[in-house]
Parts: C-alpha cells; structure tokens; sequence
C-alpha cells in the first residue's frame, strides 16, 4: 500500500523502522515508584505488535515531582529495572523512549513527601492542599534534576526522552498565563519561558550526540485564561531554538480542562469505584461531573489546531497525537505533513494495532472511547476494560455501555 506510514523516519540521532510512537500515556504500573514485570510486559507487547517507538510515561525527575504513588521515580535504584524493559523493547525492533516531568502542583504531601511546589503559591483543589510557588534560587537546581533525569535514562538504554512541557505540569505552569509570579519568571511570555528555557539547556547538553529528544508542549491550554495558539506557535519556535529534535502537539491543563487532553466523558462510577479514601471516594461522586466536565471526542481532535503548528514550523519534524483510531486517518495526518503519529488508548485497546495497520487498509481499532482505562489509571493500573480478566460490577457495565454508545 502507498503509504508513508511504514517508511523509516529519523528524530536527531535516533531512525525509527516506521512512523507510530506508543504516546506516554501514564500506566500506573509502578509500585514503588520502580519499573514492574507487569510495566515491562505492556511495553514489550506494544513493541511485538510493530510499533516504531515505545515510551514510557510521566518519570518524575525529583520526588517531589511525583502525583501519583505507583508512577516512575528516576533516581540510580531504578536503572537495571528499566534497562531490562529496554533490552527486550530492542529485541522486539523497537526503539524506547521515556516520558520526564515534574507535576509542580498537581499532588499531595503523602506523595511526593513535601508542601507541593508550582510556577506559583495557590490551593490544589484536586487534592486538597495548599501549594507553594517555587523560589528563584531553587529553579537551576530542578531544570538539572531534567538533565541528571537524561543521563540516567541513557544509563538505562532509552533511545529518547520527551520532555514534558504540557498539560498543566510544572513546566507548563511555568508557561501559562496562569502563572502569577512577580519575577522575571512571571508576566510576559518572554519572562514565562525561562524556565523552560532553563530546563531544555541542561537536557540537551545531557543529550549530547547520542540521545534524541522529543517534547510533549500544549497547542492551547484548554480554559479561559489559559495559553492559546498564537503565544503556543511562539513557545513552540522558542523549543526549536533550545535545540529540541521534534515536537509532541498536545493540549490541555490537568488541573483547570482535564478531558480536554483526552476528549470524552469521565466515566465517575469507574473511576470512584477503584479510590481508598471513602470521603474523596463520595465527594467525586458527587461533584464529579461538574469537576471533570464532558469534551466531545471526534476521531483526530486535535489535527485543525496541529496544522498550523505545521504551517509555522518546518526545521524540525512534528508529533501528531490525539484520538488516532484509524489506518485511515492515521495516513491523513502524514499526507498533512506530520512526519510521526502517536497513540495511547488505541495501543492499550490492541497493542497488535500498529501490525494490523500493515496488513488492512481499512483497520480500525475497538477502541470504544469510555475512557474505563483512564479512569482507573489513578488508583490502580490502566487497563482495557475489554482485556479484564474479573467481571465488572454491573453498574459499571451499564456506565461503560452507555458513554460507548453515546
């Protein structure tokens, strides 16, 4: 078939055998904040199944970066684990990359250890708890931590890192007009983009000549008041400048537009059914779908937003992501000019998807878009709810049914 979906491609010094990149979804299948068999299983499948590149999601460079408990850790503990993931992502003919970030102030004490830290002071409703901006001082001593965060992901045979500079994590706090600061690292988009500029100076430098780097940055935020997509192409050219080797076009702010990222509803019976703590387990059931309220999916969401990134930016290859499903569509997004698609609920659906792409011109996922996988994914791991081996309780089945065939 003529298709540029199986051409090798390159990112800086790194070729890909096709087109896809398994997307750094968060899995939550790290307990202990260290890679598990079970972390090394799912990566090893989507790898078999064809895909180019594989990434694992969301390693906090510190451990105050961490939001969730059963999310990466970097630190030297935790390398001949991940380099037993990346050995057998190699054998499969896959490359592997790693997701970095820091959460800023989208966590709690009992998880990351300390007061959550953000661009600023303020209240984390999603918590609850009370954050505190970041000082001056202590900003070059965590754009390192990205760089430290780098040369461990070498160490454990990573092709690639992507730096997360979107949805509403610290970087991206940093970026938003959101960002109250009165200093320098506050106020105008120029002023904003220090530390981001900070952090891409000490990652690239780790990088060197061997490793490439890709970074997940927002196309808009997804609220009023948040970034949109004029000052967006410029913290977009600006990465660019800092020497990244591609770009991943996202959006959305965790704390302010959640299903903006993902599209869909939030499916509230799910995702309370699997909390511990009884008293967040009711108030979300509550208050839920006023707090995570509903964005209508269509299949390649954020592909309008995405062209004119590629209109503005050339020197470097751009990341395609959001609600990819279809070989289809899949080969729009390339013949548009987009050099790599990734995808995250579509592998988890199928992780042979990417092969049966190959083979079928008209392959489509099962995917059914009730998001079942993420709503799970913050207390336990994310999973497929059709690959479950135990039985739903039958009001989660009925919530699962209905929001698929909306």
């Amino acid at each position: 078939m003529n298709s540029k979906l199986f051409t090798p491609a390159s990112i800086g010094p790194l070729t890909l055998r096709n087109r896809t990149i398994r997307s750094a979804a968060f899995e939550s299948m790290c307990p202990g904040n260290a890679p598990s068999r079970q972390l090394k299983d799912y990566h090893c499948s989507v790898a078999a199944g064809g895909v180019g590149m594989t990434t694992i999601a969301y390693a906090a460079v510190t451990q105050s970066g961490l939001s969730f408990d059963r999310q990466l850790w970097m630190r030297p503990e935790i390398i001949p684990g991940l380099r037993e993931i990346t050995d057998a992502v190699h054998k499969e003919g896959a490359a592997a990359s790693i997701q970095l970030g820091h959460c800023g102030n989208m966590s709690h004490k009992s998880i990351c250890g300390v007061t959550p830290v953000g661009a600023s002071s303020g209240f984390n409703l999603y918590s609850p708890t009370f954050v505190r901006g970041l000082r001056k001082e202590e900003l070059p001593q965590m754009a390192k931590a990205y760089g430290q965060s780098v040369n461990w992901a070498r160490e454990a045979g990573f092709d690639a890192v992507e730096v997360h500079a979107g949805h509403g994590y610290l970087i991206s706090q940093f970026l938003s007009p959101s960002n109250h600061r009165k200093d320098e690292f506050g106020g105008s988009l120029e002023n904003r983009m220090r530390f981001m500029d900070m952090v891409m100076e000490e990652v690239m430098r780790a990088a060197g000549n061997d490793m490439a780097v890709l970074v997940k940055t927002n196309m808009r935020d997804g609220f009023k008041g948040g970034m949109e997509i004029d000052e967006a192409v410029q913290v977009a050219k600006r990465l660019v400048q800092d020497g990244a080797h591609a770009l991943v076009l996202s959006g959305g702010f965790v704390s302010k537009a959640p299903m903006y990222v993902m599209r869909g509803a939030m499916p509230i019976k799910s995702m309370t059914h699997y909390m511990n703590c009884w008293w967040l387990k009711y108030g979300v059931r509550m208050v839920g779908k006023w707090m995570i309220p509903t964005v209508p999916f269509k299949e390649a969401y954020f592909l309008e937003d995405a062209l004119r990134f590629r209109t503005e930016i050339k020197e470097i290859p751009l990341v395609y992501v959001g609600g990819l499903v279809s070989r289809e569509k899949i080969d729009e997004v390339l013949d548009d000019g987009f050099e790599f698609v990734q995808m995250g609920r579509a592998l988890l659906n199928e992780p042979g998807f990417v092969n049966r792409l190959r083979t079928e011109e008209k392959a489509r996922c099962n995917c059914g878009h009730s998001n079942y996988c993420i709503a799970r994914m913050y207390t336990i791991d994310m999973a497929c709810h059709k690959h479950l081996e135990e039985k739903l309780p039958l009001c989660l089945e009925r919530e699962i049914e209905k929001l698929e065939n909306q």
